[in-house]
């Protein structure tokens, strides 16, 4: 699902990324962990396309990334990537629905259809009751199900997690945690997640050390 072969970063002179070699399957939950500036965000930017390494290659779903223009790269990152962030990043004059739609209103995708998926979706993650409800209007842990919604939305290959339980409650962390394992379940969807939180990462299929640039385990 995803290979990434000897990937280097640098900002200037310091050098974040300091070689990382990396193979992830499909239907995986792999976890990254490590201290504050290890560089499991700069990894995990790298691995999502949302930024570029210096050197090494980068395979996702058998298409090498480091070769795909900006507008071929943008539309591979719409159709095969999903992103969860620490502060869902919804759009607050948005409804639930329209915002699971984004992604595919993005790639261009016909309205009725894609609502139809966007709602099929809320439903199952357990949102029926906030469909047309905007994110002010709900509470912490449903609006991450939202953004998980939307990270499922086209259907993507991989996942990438970002502190995806970090601003949520114990109660909430634990529900997404295992959210994540019955969509790899029903989907054989793969997870990226970077997180501090210990008991998620030790769910994880694989536990990653991440320290000074490297991958160390």
């Amino acid at each position: 699902m995803l290979i990434a072969k000897n990937i280097i970063k640098r900002y200037a002179s310091l050098q974040v990324l300091k070689g990382i070699d990396l193979n992830i399957n499909k239907g995986e939950i792999v976890s990254i962990v490590g201290a504050s500036g290890a560089g499991k965000s700069t990894l995990l930017h790298i691995l999502g396309t949302l930024d570029q390494p210096d050197a090494g290659s980068l395979i996702i779903d058998g298409q090498d990334v480091t070769q795909l223009g900006e507008k071929p790269l943008a539309t591979f990152r719409n159709e095969k990537i999903g992103f969860i962030f620490q502060f869902h990043n919804l759009l607050g004059e948005f409804s639930a629905l329209e915002n699971v739609c984004m992604p595919s209103f993005i790639g261009g995708k016909g309205d009725k259809a894609v609502r139809e998926r966007a709602e099929e979706l809320l439903v199952m993650l357990g949102l029926k009751d906030r469909i047309n409800n905007l994110p002010s209007q709900m509470s912490g842990g449903e609006q991450q199900r939202t953004a998980v919604a939307r990270a499922l939305m086209n259907s993507p290959a991989i996942i990438f997690a970002d502190e995806p339980s970090g601003n949520l409650d114990s109660k909430n962390a634990q529900e997404l945690h295992e959210l994540f394992f019955t969509l790899r379940d029903k989907f054989q969807q793969t997870f990226v997640v970077v997180t501090h939180n210990e008991e998620l990462a030790n769910m994880a299929d694989r536990k990653l050390i991440m320290q000074d640039g490297l991958i160390i385990n």
